[in-house]
Formats: C-alpha cells, structure tokens, sequence
C-alpha cells in the first residue's frame, strides 16, 4: 500500500533484509521489506509469534539494523549513521511506548514525562512546563507529584505516552500497549491514540496481536516468515481474514 501522495513519507524501507548469525548458522528473520508510511498515518503491524514484526518495529525505532537494504527516517538514511547519530534521530523524531511502561519508579510522574527533554538539552523550565502540559492532555494534570506504583496500570500507560509525546517527536511506535491492561482500558488507551493521531497529525505504528485493538488503525501490515503477506486497509485485512 503506497502513501497518500499528498503526505510525506516519514517512513521509506527499501529491499530491507535481517539475519541473525547462531551457531547452526546464519537465521533470517525479514526479508525483502519495501514499505512506506505517510505523516498522519495510523498502522497496525500484525503477525504470529517469530513472523518478524519485533525485529521489523526495532529498526524502525533506530535499535537494531537491517543486514542488508536501507530505511529512511524523515529522509535520513540510518545506514550510513553512528551509533550515536543513531540516539540523537530517534531522540528528535521518535517517542517510544512499551507494553511495559517502562517508567522510573522513584521518580514523580512529572520527572518521567520530562527526562527524555533532559537528553535534548532542553531547559529545566521549559522541561517542566512541557511535562506538564503534556500531562494536562493525558488526564493526569492532578497526580503530577504521584509516583508510578501510586496509580492505576491504565494510568501509568498514559503517563508512558504523554512521555513519548513530550519531544514534539514525528512518529510513535507503540509495542504491545495494551498488553497488560484489560479491555475496557486497553479501549480508553486506543482512543486516546486515535484522538492524537487524528489531531495533532502525529504517525502512529502499532504492534498488535489483539484484533480489537488493531482495528483502530486504518492500515493493517501483516508479517508472514519473514515477509508481508499483506499491506492495505484494515476493513479489507478483517473482510479477508474473518474468524472461520
């Protein structure tokens, strides 16, 4: 599926190829991934257990390398960058949300969503007017002070993703973010990533094994051995791969 021609592309993976070297030999886990992602595009990549889509999301997220091939993030070709480059594109363009949250837990909720603004440089005034804002729009603007374990799961994710937001970042890559939360919140999480998608223009890539949560997405990405065995519209993907 190519992207809207009037976007652009944030995303561009060109003959992308990944292999493990083990001692039974060389494993291949992607091979030959061409795929384009538009600005404002929410996408959900599924697929069974070992299809490829971890390793696929990790360099999207500038945390692993292809082997072969190339990927360009807002037109800069990660393979020709340091490692160091490589931390400084992901800090300016990427926010990050875990399955697991990932938050500090001797840290207040304000100090989680400002520390990626420390890496960047970013004053301590603005760091913490930023926090704050961003904290505001996740619904959490009276538990600033609270620390993690003082909160609910639902709302430690929405702290995690008021974190990832907090660099203005272009894209968001979401693993499995409502992985460990039960329905009702893992749909109040999906709508609030549909509500930042839709508003703030934001490009949304999602892990998901759940097909509910994957329908929030109006692009599906379907990983096979390696492989994408589908790549279009999420109505289509459900039309073609109905419970039988």
């Amino acid at each position: 599926m190519s992207a809207p021609g009037s976007n652009r592309v944030v995303v561009r993976v060109e003959d992308l190829y990944k292999q493990y070297d083990t001692e039974a030999g060389p494993q291949p886990v992607l091979n030959d991934i061409n795929l384009r992602i538009a600005q404002g595009e929410f996408v959900a990549i599924m697929g069974p257990s070992g299809s490829g889509k971890s390793t696929f999301m990790n360099i999207l997220g500038c945390l692993d390398t292809p082997t072969r091939g190339r990927y360009l993030l807002e037109g800069n070709d990660t393979s020709r960058l340091r490692s160091d480059e490589l931390a400084r594109l992901r800090n300016r363009f990427i926010g990050f949300v875990f399955q697991g949250y990932n938050l500090l837990p001797r840290a207040t909720l304000h100090d989680n969503v400002a520390l990626p603004l420390i890496y960047s440089g970013v004053r301590k005034s603005e760091r913490e007017a930023r926090a704050q804002e961003l904290l505001e729009r996740v619904g959490l603007s009276r538990y600033l002070r609270y620390m993690p374990t003082q909160i609910s799961g639902g709302q430690q994710q929405r702290v995690a993703i008021a974190r990832a937001l907090v660099n203005r970042p272009k894209l968001i890559l979401a693993d499995e973010p409502t992985g460990n939360l039960d329905s009702a919140t893992s749909y109040e999480i999906m709508e609030l990533f549909s509500a930042l998608n839709a508003s703030e223009d934001i490009t949304v890539v999602l892990v998901t094994h759940e097909r509910d949560i994957a329908r929030y997405a109006r692009r599906v990405v379907n990983f096979i051995d390696g492989r994408i065995a589908y790549d279009g519209a999420t109505a289509s993907y459900f039309k073609e791969h109905a419970p039988a």
